[in-house]
């Protein structure tokens, strides 16, 4: 069987504007992808309250604008519920194609999150203004301290932790804020839930 190329759009609604990338992906071309920011593809994850428009190529019946449940999950046709919440636009495009090979040939499907809500995180401990930060938009751990308002004077800024829903309990990840600041790696990004720890 042939491998079809799937693509996947994803356009989020954006209180000051409009932000948009599509990202065409399958067979040998993956790895000439490479103008969408990982960011965008990579970070942002699908969940509850988010509107999402479904399009399966020349099937209109199969094409749906759906809304992910609180449960975490939407509801297509031939498919019925499928978990959506936690994935990204691309992972919950593959899935879709995946069953819907099943009983469509080589099906083409495009996500688009037509509607993203303000998933929230929260930052509490020695910042200037602890509480909720919006995810609207990807947001690493170094600008959701910017947006509390920054680090109290005794803030202990090499034990940050940061508390994330995991199936099995709480993950803790560490986090170093000097190092951060002068590291060059890829920054860690804050997802829907997570609790930013700062200790004095």
């Amino acid at each position: 069987m042939k491998h079809t190329s799937i693509v996947a759009g994803m356009s989020v609604v954006l209180t000051a504007g409009l932000w948009a990338a599509q990202l065409t992906a399958g067979g040998k071309d993956d790895k000439k992808v490479g103008a969408v920011p990982p960011a965008v593809t990579e970070e942002y994850r699908l969940g509850a309250g988010d509107k999402l428009r479904i399009e399966v190529y020349k099937d209109t019946q199969l094409s749906q604008s759906v809304q992910v449940r609180p449960d975490g999950k939407v509801t297509l046709p031939l498919i019925g519920d499928m978990a959506a919440a936690g994935l990204t636009p691309i992972e919950l495009r593959d899935h879709i194609a995946g069953s819907l090979k099943e009983y469509v040939t080589n099906p083409t499907v495009t996500v688009i999150v037509v509607e993203a809500t303000a998933s929230t995180a929260y930052v509490m401990g020695e910042v200037n203004h602890p509480g909720a930060v919006n995810l609207q938009a990807p947001l690493t751990i170094l600008q959701a301290l910017a947006l509390a308002g920054g680090l109290k004077d005794f803030a202990d800024a090499k034990n940050i932790r940061v508390l994330r829903p995991a199936e099995n309990g709480v993950q803790t990840i560490s986090f170093n804020y000097k190092e951060a600041l002068k590291s060059t790696r890829a920054p860690i990004y804050l997802r829907p839930g997570d609790t930013v720890v700062v200790p004095d």
